[in-house]
């Protein structure tokens, strides 16, 4: 079966004024369609048609491994963010955060930190450990967290094509809107 670009789960316009029209449309029907599209191309003849995108995230190997990665990493980009986010997380994540970092604003600090300090383009990664505890994982390029033992709870992309349009080259301004939209509900629902 094909991989499918998912609908995004609100209107392009959603985020703003966090994040503009512009790029999300940008960003979703053009880069996120485009490795979806070269997922699909690389998928024929592989032995991995059958199978749900995830399941080819773990298996494919080379270029497909990196579109097929590109495109799981957007789809649930999009889904850790909503018009209605932003704020702090509670209940079991803010006190998992807190006993991991001290509190949610260090959280921050060190997820910031690894984003800025990501050279190139990348993805940064809240996740839960096997032990349950959180982590922050910084990858590059399309790697993703998906492949190996960690849990991916929030995606924050890094390539520029995320925030260039509204920001140019300040990912710092970025990282501020991005935490102006971040969807805790829907971090939180991915705990074990």
């Amino acid at each position: 079966m094909p991989i499918e670009l998912p609908p995004l789960p609100y209107a392009a316009g959603a985020l703003e004024p966090h994040i503009s029209a512009a790029t999300v449309s940008l960003h979703h029907d053009g880069h996120h369609r485009a490795y979806v599209e070269e997922a699909n191309r690389l998928l024929g003849g592989s032995g991995l048609e059958d199978l749900p995108l995830e399941d080819i995230v773990r298996r494919a190997r080379g270029r497909l491994a990196e579109q097929a990665a590109q495109a799981w990493s957007h789809g649930f980009y999009w889904a850790c963010l909503s018009p209605r986010g932003g704020g702090d997380p509670d209940g079991r994540l803010a006190e998992l955060l807190a006993r991991q970092y001290g509190d949610v604003g260090r959280f921050r600090e060190e997820f910031n930190r690894m984003a800025l300090g990501l050279f190139g383009s990348g993805w940064v990664w809240l996740v839960q450990r096997p032990d349950d505890s959180p982590g922050i994982v910084a990858t590059r390029g399309g790697a993703t967290p998906l492949t190996g033992a960690d849990r991916p709870l929030l995606a924050c992309d890094v390539w520029e094509h995320a925030y260039y349009l509204d920001r140019q080259n300040a990912r710092a301004a970025y990282l501020d809107a991005f935490w102006k939209v971040v969807d805790w509900t829907a971090v939180a629902s991915r705990l074990r």
